[in-house]
């Protein structure tokens, strides 16, 4: 199963759901692969640590490769690095990623990303993508690579407005790229049950009949604490109520 987790928002928590959801498969024996495709590269740093500052290849070499004919290109599996967690890898992002955008868009290479992924069907039961907060090149090929997409939601009306043209990208993608892509669901995330605003707009998605998955995710400042260590939370903190909440989530959607 390769799955994207997309918002043209920043902030909504991609990285943190990404890496954590993948952790969780992993943990749980799934051969696991995220692949980071934000410049910022926060999903790289929260699963690698402070191995990122290695100069370690990844998905920049990969797209850079694209760019270069050569008659003996590169393995996929070249560009992946394993991760601390048993049965998680990843193919960490790079600033690079930003110096690339123009030429890979310019020269059509969106469909190398889903190519390079279904060579690694064998290898990976489930694969990760995490996206910037732009539908740009990068986002357009996760798209077209996946076969589900995950969409974080953070309870203002700001992003309630921004889902609305969300959703319509990924049926422009349906349309014209990838009409076996489906929305898995929203992810409703930084949840705080006690406030008024969150409830309602939560409630309102649901009644125009949206899917939005089970459970929401709290806000929690232990987050914070797994960010700066670099352990997902199913590794730092199994019984945190948010960490069940995640372990709940990642079921939810593979049952």
């Amino acid at each position: 199963m390769r799955r994207v987790v997309f918002n043209q928002k920043g902030g909504v928590g991609k990285s943190t759901i990404t890496s954590n959801l993948a952790a969780i498969g992993a943990h749980l024996g799934q051969r696991t692969l995220v692949v980071d495709l934000d410049p910022q590269g926060n999903s790289s740093r929260y699963l690698l640590g402070d191995a990122v500052e290695q100069g370690l290849s990844g998905v920049a070499d990969f797209f850079d490769t694209t760019l270069k004919f050569t008659l003996r290109a590169p393995a996929t599996s070249d560009f992946i690095v394993a991760s601390p967690w048993e049965n998680l890898h990843v193919m960490p992002s790079s600033p690079a990623l930003e110096e690339l955008h123009g030429k890979l868009e310019s020269r059509y290479k969106i469909y190398k990303l889903r190519d390079a992924l279904q060579e690694l069907a064998d290898d990976y039961d489930a694969i990760w993508i995490d996206t910037p907060p732009a539908l740009n090149f990068y986002t357009r090929s996760a798209l077209i690579a996946a076969e589900s997409c995950l969409i974080p939601f953070d309870c203002d009306d700001f992003s309630r407005r921004a889902l609305y043209g969300l959703l319509d990208s990924v049926k422009e993608i349906q349309a014209d790229h990838n009409p076996d892509l489906r929305v898995d669901g929203i992810v409703v995330n930084q949840f705080q049950p006690r406030a008024a605003l969150p409830r309602r707009t939560v409630q309102e998605l649901i009644d125009e009949g949206l899917p939005v998955c089970q459970p929401y995710l709290s806000a929690s400042v232990k987050i914070k604490e797994s960010h700066e260590l670099a352990r997902p939370m199913i590794h730092l903190d199994p019984r945190h109520k948010l960490t069940q909440e995640l372990v709940a989530l990642y079921e939810s959607l593979n049952t």
